[in-house]
C-alpha cells in the first residue's frame, strides 16, 4: 500500500539490536518487493522466522484449459457446491499468465497457515463473514469486502459462517490505480475512495507456544508443505508499506456524469495485465437525452469478466447473484434486447458487480464449461 503504517513494539532504528527484557534479541525480518527496490516492511519476531523443522510433500498443481469455442459465456457459479477451507474450496474458472479467477464457498477453518509465494491475491467476499489472521495482525471480513493479500504474507482464514467469495490471483502486485494517486502515492481528492476507507490488520498478542506449525507455501510447481518449529505469528511489532488490507465495495464512491461514463471511472485496482473495477449503486446520467445503459462496444484488446454480486444489472437478462459473464476480445457486446431502450428515463441503479478486464485472452476450465449457459451467445437476437 502507498502509505506507511506501524503497530506494536519496534526499535527506534532499524537493523539495530532490539532486546527482550531478559537481554536476548528479537529477530528482525525484512519483507520486500523487487529485491530491495520496492515497498517493504520490517517485522520483529520472538523466534527466528527461518526455523523450519521439516520439509514436507510437494503437491503439484496444474491448470488445464478446456477445448472450446471462442464465444461469450454466462457461468452460473451459484450452482457450484464447494466446501472446504479457503484453499481447498477454490474452483478455478478462467486463467492466463497474469491472473487466475476462481470462486469458493469456504465452510471450514484452516488448521495450518498459508503463504502464497508466487502471486498476490484479492478476495471479494460475496456473503458470510469471518476472521483473517496473519503475521501482520487480524482483519474482520464481511460481505462486500475486498481483501488484498500481497505475496509472502502468512495467513489463515476462519469463517463464522460459510463465506462465498470471488478469488483473483495476480502474477504481479495489486495496487490502487495510478490515475487516482499523486506522485507521493496519496490517493487524490477525486479518487472514488481514500485511505480512510482502508482497513489495516490489528496486531494481536504474539503466539508464544512452542508447538510445531504446518505452513503450506504456493510455489510455481504447486503447494509445498513446511513444518515450522513454532507458530509464525509470533510478531511483536512491524512497520512499513507492505501489509495485507481490506476495503469495502460499499465505500467506493461512484463517479457519474451527464452522459454514460466509461468503465475506467469504476477502476478500483490495477495489476500487471488486468484491472479490477467496481460497479456500485449510483445515480444514472442526467443529460435530458441520456441513455443510461452502456452503448454496445467492441473488446479489441481485452477479455471482460463481470461477477454479478447483488441487485439488478441494468444491461442483462437472466442474470443471477454470483453469475459470471465472459465477453472475449474480438467480439462486440452490449445491452441485451430491450435493455437499451428501457433504461431511458431511469434515475438510479442498485447493481453491485466486480469487473475484471484482462489484456491477454483468458482460458476456460472444464469446471466453468459444466455450468455454462449454452445459448448465451445468441441472447442478443430479437
Amino acid at each position: 500500500m502507498p502509505f506507511y503504517h506501524k503497530q506494536g513494539k519496534i526499535p527506534p532504528k532499524r537493523h539495530t539490536a532490539f532486546k527482550k527484557e531478559d537481554g536476548s534479541l528479537y529477530y528482525e525480518e525484512l519483507v520486500s518487493r523487487e529485491g530491495f527496490s520496492g515497498i517493504y516492511s520490517n517485522l520483529y519476531h520472538l523466534q527466528r522466522p527461518t526455523k523450519i523443522s521439516k520439509v514436507g510433500e510437494l503437491f503439484k498443481q496444474e491448470l488445464s484449459k478446456a477445448k472450446t469455442k471462442h464465444r461469450a459465456r454466462h457461468i452460473t457459479t451459484a450452482s457450484l457446491k464447494t466446501t472446504g477451507d479457503v484453499l481447498s474450496a477454490r474452483i478455478p474458472l478462467f486463467f492466463n499468465s497474469d491472473v487466475i479467477i476462481s470462486v469458493a464457498a469456504v465452510s471450514e477453518n484452516m488448521d495450518y497457515c498459508y503463504r502464497n509465494g508466487t502471486v498476490d491475491e484479492v478476495l471479494y467476499i460475496q456473503s458470510g463473514e469471518g476472521k483473517f489472521i496473519s503475521n501482520f495482525g487480524n482483519l474482520h471480513i464481511k460481505s462486500g469486502d475486498y481483501v488484498v493479500i500481497p505475496r509472502g504474507v502468512i495467513w489463515q482464514m476462519n469463517p463464522t459462517d460459510t463465506v462465498r467469495m470471488l478469488v483473483i490471483e495476480s502474477a504481479g502486485p495489486v495496487e490502487t490505480p495510478n490515475r487516482y494517486r499523486n506522485r507521493f502515492g496519496q490517493l487524490l481528492e477525486h479518487s472514488p475512495f481514500c485511505e480512510r476507507d482502508i482497513q489495516v490488520p490489528e496486531l494481536q498478542d504474539p503466539i508464544t507456544n512452542k508447538n510445531e506449525c504446518l505452513v503450506k507455501v504456493k510455489t510455481q510447481k504447486g503447494i509445498q508443505e513446511y513444518t515450522y518449529s513454532h507458530h509464525p505469528c509470533d510478531v511483536i511489532g512491524w512497520d512499513g508499506y507492505y501489509f495485507p488490507w481490506s476495503m469495502s465495495i460499499h465505500d467506493f464512491e461512484p463517479i457519474v456524469g451527464s452522459i454514460h461514463q466509461p468503465p475506467p471511472v469504476h477502476q478500483t485496482f490495477q495489476a500487471n495485465g488486468f484491472v479490477i473495477c467496481s460497479f456500485v449503486p449510483r445515480l444514472f446520467d442526467f443529460h435530458p437525452g441520456a441513455i443510461p445503459a452502456p452503448y454496445p462496444h467492441s473488446n479489441i484488446d481485452s477479455d471482460e469478466i463481470i461477477y454479478y454480486s447483488k441487485g439488478e444489472f441494468m444491461s442483462r437478462q437472466g442474470i443471477q447473484e454470483e453469475s459470471i459473464t465472459l465477453h472475449p476480445m474480438g467480439l462486440p457486446h452490449g445491452p441485451q434486447p430491450g435493455k437499451y431502450q428501457s433504461s431511458i428515463g431511469k434515475k438510479h441503479t442498485d447493481e453491485l458487480a466486480v469487473m475484471i478486464d484482462t489484456f491477454k485472452p483468458l482460458h476456460v476450465t472444464e469446471a466453468a464449461l459444466r455450468i455454462d449457459e449454452a445459448n448465451y451467445p445468441l441472447s442478443w437476437m430479437d
